[in-house]
């Protein structure tokens, strides 16, 4: 599955990446505190077997040593700790109750040769006259003395040699697994048997943390994740608004790059590079619509001046007359498209000028249907206007608006159709909605229909008269006003354009014209 956000993509790796360092982390680490917990119950057994190796096992009071091994193994009560001790022939002296059946010492206990052990010799004297510790003579009452301390006051090499004999090993019996240490010939037969209850419930518990904690720490990462790849992307999210600013009076907008990251800092300055070459190219393209608007005006109002004195001048019904009178409607038509891309022009620099009047929008409204009525008297027209729709604007431009709005809909209206012409007053906004019965309009027809010049499927508009300014400047007029103009989605067979103005909430109306 492909994620198509990369602020996901970005958690997601992170909250991955970490739960393999956790779950590593946790894995290793319930190895090594078992291992370690392991170690010291061998370290407390081998010691414990060596004390024991200096004592006469016969001297020993077998049931206290059983019951005084939890504390000095330090093991909790419900641990089972069985003790095992043998004589020189093999025969049993003392076995807890606790000693696992299935625990069998025989095969450790003998040497491989299957020959009893000699005598353990005495322990070797120092030279000097500092002969060697020796074992602790055992009191009457048996075990009852604190642990001696001998192992540890004896030389390192002698040390050495009665920890060798002295062997730790897992046993498994029915139900249980059993940490074993045994004493092995010429050393006393003793043997400890720890069950490894014990570890096991401590690293059960363990074993629950990390099960509870790693996917809380798992989540916390992903949310840290999620928040820090939202920070890091505030550099994207910024050229991102920059961008949707970008408009024909918002070329000049930049982003600063002081603050930005490294990684950043190149994208911000390709950016605003980049706004800079458009902004020149616009004005530059802007600047030369306008002044040959402006140039082109002049010559064409006294080229239609001239025409028109010699129009009066020629014979009424001549083919001069004729002539004259196409090539003036040629340079009428040649002067409004001048007249437009003047204000286009304008309207690109931000300089459009409304020359603001309150002006009366349902009775201009009232004025356009009785036109359309006149003009389209095949077709249906239906008007809905509230009265007293109240606004502040240039009265020609938005009537220039209208016009084209419902010249529009006339145009392209479909044989015996309908128009109709509908208000809405709501929050302060005045919206007109034009609709008509049409031919369908195309996806793509639809998204360019407010470019310049475009007029759309050839086939719908090859017969009918335009230039394909006329949205472009309804929309710039509309939104020079603080509203906007757009195409509404509608069923099939119909089409439908909604004006956007500001309203005057509350204002002392004066007629605009007597």
């Amino acid at each position: 599955m492909k994620l198509h956000s990369f602020r996901l993509r970005i958690a997601l790796l992170s909250a991955m990446l970490a739960g393999t360092a956790l779950a590593g982390f946790a894995g290793v680490s319930f190895m090594l505190i078992y291992q370690a917990k392991l170690t010291r119950l061998d370290s407390d057994i081998r010691s414990q077997l060596l004390q024991q190796a200096l004592r006469r096992p016969e001297h020993t009071n077998w049931s206290f040593y059983e019951k005084e091994l939890p504390s000095v193994l330090g093991t909790d009560s419900q641990t089972p700790i069985g003790v095992l001790v043998a004589g020189r022939q093999g025969e049993t002296i003392y076995q807890s109750s606790n000693w696992p059946s299935s625990v069998d010492l025989a095969t450790t206990w003998l040497p491989p040769s299957g020959q009893l052990p000699p005598q353990p010799r005495p322990f070797p004297q120092q030279p000097g006259n500092h002969p060697l510790p020796q074992p602790r003579q055992e009191a009457a009452s048996g075990f009852g003395e604190p642990p001696s301390r001998f192992p540890e006051e004896l030389p390192a090499q002698l040390n050495d040699q009665m920890a060798r004999q002295i062997k730790v090993m897992t046993k498994s019996s029915h139900n249980a697994a059993w940490r074993v240490g045994v004493l092995i010939p010429p050393l006393p037969r003793i043997g400890t048997a720890i069950s490894l209850e014990g570890i096991d419930r401590e690293m059960s518990a363990i074993r629950n943390g990390f099960l509870i904690s790693v996917p809380v720490g798992l989540v916390a990462v992903a949310f840290g994740a999620w928040a820090l790849s939202g920070t890091a992307l505030k550099p994207l999210r910024e050229v991102s608004a920059k961008i949707q600013q970008v408009s024909a009076t918002g070329l000049d907008r930049r982003i600063s790059t002081g603050t930005a990251d490294v990684e950043f800092r190149e994208l911000l300055q390709v950016f605003n590079q980049m706004m800079e070459r458009l902004e020149r190219s616009f004005k530059q393209a802007s600047r030369f619509s306008a002044d040959a608007a402006h140039e082109l005006k002049t010559p064409l109002s006294i080229l239609q001046g001239q025409l028109e004195r010699t129009l009066q001048q020629a014979e009424p019904g001549s083919e001069l007359q004729e002539n004259l009178g196409h090539l003036l409607d040629e340079v009428s038509h040649l002067r409004e498209i001048v007249r437009k891309l003047l204000l286009l022009s304008l309207a690109d620099a931000g300089q459009m000028r409304l020359l603001l009047v309150e002006v009366n929008l349902s009775k201009i409204l009232a004025d356009l249907t009785e036109d359309v009525e006149m003009l389209a008297p095949d077709l249906q027209v239906f008007s809905t206007v509230e009265p007293a729709l109240l606004l502040k604007g240039d009265r020609d431009l938005l009537l220039q608006v209208l016009h084209n709005l419902t010249n529009n809909a006339i145009k392209y209206n479909l044989p015996k159709g309908w128009l109709r012409i509908e208000t809405q007053r709501k929050k302060g906004t005045i919206s007109v909605k034009v609709s008509n019965s049409s031919r369908d309009i195309s996806a793509r027809d639809r998204q360019r229909l407010f470019e310049r010049f475009y007029r759309g499927d050839p086939s719908r508009t090859h017969q009918i008269e335009g230039l394909g300014l006329g949205l472009s400047l309804s929309r710039e007029i509309a939104r020079a006003h603080g509203g906007d103009l757009k195409l509404d989605s509608t069923p099939a067979g119909q089409t439908a354009f909604t004006l956007t103005l500001p309203a005057i909430q509350s204002i002392k109306f004066k007629p605009e014209h007597a």
